[in-house]
């Protein structure tokens, strides 16, 4: 198991922890979505995965729930 954590800016409630949380247990292999949210900051989105997952997927699943985006480290 792999658990990798991104923070992820655009986060403000309920709806956008179950929208992001959603979209990333449809990406393969994910087995555990955890959101700590930080309304109008840089949200922790830990994610359970049987294999690591690339920027490229989260940033598209993030894409395909909303406005939400990869905070820059």
């Amino acid at each position: 198991m792999n658990t990798q954590t991104f923070p992820v800016t655009g986060m403000t409630c309920g709806h956008c922890v179950s929208a992001v949380t959603s979209e990333l247990k449809d990406l393969p292999g994910v087995t555990d979505v955890d959101v700590e949210l930080v309304a109008g900051g840089a949200s922790t989105v830990t994610v359970a995965a049987t294999a690591p997952l690339t920027d490229d997927q989260v940033a598209a699943a993030l894409d395909e729930a909303g406005d939400y985006h990869l905070a820059r480290q």
